[in-house]
């Protein structure tokens, strides 16, 4: 019973589960953005994750991303995680948030 509940998102397994809050690990400025790579352990690897904001008319948007990318260390999860966010910015821009 506990697998299927762990399938279904009815159980938890640990340190699997992304955190709630992750302080970002490195920020960059990219074309007025602003990249934070919050890479979280995930069985025993750093999962690729970050966030993209921006200030627009007050208000702060923010996009957070998932990859499925994993790395035994978290200096490399932390660059990828850059990466992908410059990636995104470069191809959606401010579309990102609608």
């Amino acid at each position: 019973m506990s697998f299927l509940k762990r399938l279904f998102g009815g159980g938890s397994s640990g340190e699997a589960a992304e955190p709630k809050s992750a302080a970002p690990a490195k920020q960059v400025e990219h074309k007025g953005f602003l990249i934070s790579a919050t890479p979280y352990k995930a069985d025993g690897q750093y999962q690729t994750c970050g966030i993209v904001s921006k200030e627009i008319d007050g208000v702060v948007k923010e996009h957070k991303f998932i990859r499925a990318d994993r790395f035994a260390g978290l200096d490399d999860a932390v660059d990828i995680s850059i990466k992908k966010g410059i990636q995104l910015v470069d191809e959606q821009g401010d579309r990102i948030f609608g």
